[in-house]
């Protein structure tokens, strides 16, 4: 093994504008695995970071967070994948040793490690990428907008060489959080009632896994024409313009309210809205991620009628265990991946997808290698 060369998409500080630049990658210690990149979406949380609402502990950092592609080679004590398989870049490591991971609740860990990881340092304190000389840190431990990264061995899932990476690259975050935040966190049933504030690409997810979990009536709300069209392709029932009175039409539609509602916007301005269109015993489910600090204010009352407003990070899932869940899904045609991609498009042309960011007709733009 030798440190390979990488042109890779760098946010050298905060509030500034990311870089296309050449960066070493250098050899996978022990326990991890070094991947070339197939392909990388491009996502609203990256967006977040350039714009620094997404705080980072550490920089630069190599932007990019859901990716797929294939093993270059392996570090020591990696011997349950090789070189050749095809992986995709998961965000979340449950340590498997806090007391929420002996208890079964993995997707819980919220462990010194998990962080760890999550801001892109390995277990040995240090980083696998060099910019100008000096570290650089993977966005949420991956870094995938790069022609190469190294990672941890747990966060590289190994799936079929047959399924396309250009398609599953986005099941590392958008895809996940989308059918995490019904299956894992609302627990959608079948004849539910659910809205969808937001119908971008985690928004997308959310209607598609709403519709293969048996809801009967799907709602999505959003601001852009295009994007309620593409909300029914995914299996929206019904849609609402987010400048009508979104409340008034989902009672002519639903009159007791919605089983589940799921913000995903990240507008906390949006949250007492949710909560509101939810039914007695319903749940307001938070996918967007706000900014830091931001406040929300809502009538206490209304968590009296047994509502409940709950959290999301990312899905609240277990890597291994949920990706093999939509891979299941997929093949069952139950999961349509194909249909996100409103663009392909090179590394060089990475700005005009950045630029497009919460703005296009479509769920996502991929940058393939």
């Amino acid at each position: 093994m030798s440190t390979v060369k990488a042109r890779a998409l760098v946010l050298e500080e905060p509030g500034s504008k990311p870089v296309l630049a050449e960066i070493d990658v250098l050899d996978p210690g022990p326990g991890e695995v070094r991947i070339k990149i197939a392909a990388s979406g491009v996502c609203g949380t990256d967006g977040h970071a350039i714009e620094g609402t997404h705080p980072l502990a550490r920089w630069p950092v190599v932007l990019g967070h859901e990716g797929a592609g294939v093993v270059e080679s392996v570090g020591e004590g990696v011997t349950d994948i090789g070189v050749g398989d095809h992986v995709v870049c998961a965000l979340a490591v449950p340590c498997g040793t806090c007391r929420q991971c002996r208890r079964g609740l993995a997707e819980h860990c919220n462990s010194p490690a998990r962080r760890q990881a999550m801001s892109g340092v390995m277990a040995d304190g240090g980083s696998r990428l060099r910019h100008g000389g000096e570290p650089a840190y993977p966005f949420f431990g991956v870094g995938t907008l790069a022609e190469y990264t190294t990672v941890r061995r747990q966060q590289a899932i190994p799936i079929d060489p047959a399924l396309p990476l250009d398609e599953f690259c986005l099941a590392g975050c958008g895809v996940i959080t989308g059918y995490g935040a019904v299956l894992n966190v609302a627990q959608v049933r079948p004849g539910d009632t659910v809205v969808v504030v937001g119908a971008g690409g985690v928004g997308a997810n959310v209607i598609q896994a709403a519709r293969a979990a048996g809801a009967s009536t799907i709602v999505a709300v959003d601001g852009i024409p295009e994007k309620l069209d593409l909300a029914r392709t995914f299996g929206a029932t019904h849609t609402i313009e987010a400048s009508r009175d979104v409340a008034a039409e989902l009672r002519a539609i639903e009159p007791d309210g919605a089983d589940a509602v799921f913000e995903v916007v990240g507008k906390p301005e949006l949250l007492s809205m949710c909560l509101s269109l939810t039914r007695v015993g319903g749940a307001c489910v938070m996918v967007g991620i706000p900014p830091m600090g931001a406040q929300v204010t809502f009538d206490a009352f209304t968590l009296n009628a047994n509502r409940r407003l709950l959290g999301c990070r990312g899905g609240a899932v277990v890597p291994t265990r949920d990706i093999d869940r939509l891979v299941s899904l997929y093949r069952g045609g139950a999961l349509n991946l194909a249909g996100l991609i409103g663009r392909r498009l090179g590394l060089d042309d990475v700005f005009e997808a950045l630029d497009q960011l919460g703005r296009s007709a479509f769920a996502r733009s991929v940058v393939v290698f």
